[in-house]
């Protein structure tokens, strides 16, 4: 991928965004779909017994936090997975994981669909936004399963995440295997218009580029974006995307995420 606004960490599921903050230029880590509590979570919901991974979540996304030497983190939605108030396992890994991120760099979470009870959860140390995303600078950012605001439209870049997407990729032997995968392409003005009921030449507009994150958590699942009939999660896809392209989180280029 070229130089940009938004650059993967190579190997991982995370990206440096050059974002602004009250007037002044930072480097922000950028992650989506942590799903703390997950374990727990899949244990009420589906009767599977997974041990806890939650120091391994926090130490991975603190090393990176050390490696980028980032002034923020910004959460693109779901950083819990219980949908209402955080209780046990996940309200314990929660707060872990905000002391110790706190302890290094801001933090802002860009609600997602799982975070419904974290608005009041964190007081003050957590600056969470508007459902609708927020705009830093030049980046917009917003979790993906409402529309994004018209002011995160405007930005250069738009990240986005709820779909985790990942690709099958098959052998010459017909075996396969799942890889998550970003998707990035030019975002589709007209789509955003009619939602708006504006015309084209109403909005602010910079012919954004989309970056979609892949999901943090390895454990949730998510949209295999090259296999038939598996329909996207978000309201603005795949109409909202022109012309997209899978990478795998080394970099490699995978071409039109339709055809591979």
């Amino acid at each position: 991928m070229s130089d940009s606004l938004v650059e993967p960490v190579p190997g991982h599921p995370a990206a440096v965004a050059q974002t602004t903050r009250r007037g002044f230029p930072e480097r922000s880590l950028v992650v989506a779909d942590y799903h703390a509590g997950i374990e727990s979570g899949l244990r009420y919901e589906r009767g599977v017994e997974l041990p806890s991974n939650a120091a391994v979540r926090r130490e991975r996304l603190l090393s990176l936090l050390d490696r980028t030497e980032a002034d923020r983190l910004v959460v693109l939605g779901d950083l819990g997975h219980r949908i209402g108030d955080p209780k046990g396992d996940e309200a314990g890994e929660l707060r872990d994981l905000v002391a110790a991120v706190t302890d290094r760099a801001e933090m802002t979470l860009v609600p997602g669909n799982h975070d419904g009870g974290l608005t009041d959860f964190f007081d003050d140390c957590v600056e969470v936004t508007d459902r609708a995303g927020v705009r830093l600078g030049d980046v917009g950012f917003c979790h993906g399963h409402t529309w994004p605001a018209r002011d995160v439209l405007a930005a250069d870049v738009v990240c986005s995440a709820h779909e985790h997407p990942a690709v099958r990729l098959e052998d010459e032997v017909g075996g396969g295997r799942k890889e998550r995968v970003w998707l990035r392409g030019s975002l589709a003005v007209e789509v955003f218009a009619d939602h708006f009921d504006v015309d084209v030449s109403e909005l602010e507009w910079h012919d954004p580029e989309l970056v979609v994150f892949p999901a943090f958590n390895n454990t949730s699942g998510g949209t295999w974006v090259n296999v038939p009939g598996q329909g996207f999660l978000s309201p603005f896809l795949p109409d909202g995307l022109v012309d997209g392209e899978a990478y795998l989180l080394d970099g490699t280029r995978l071409g039109d995420y339709r055809n591979v």
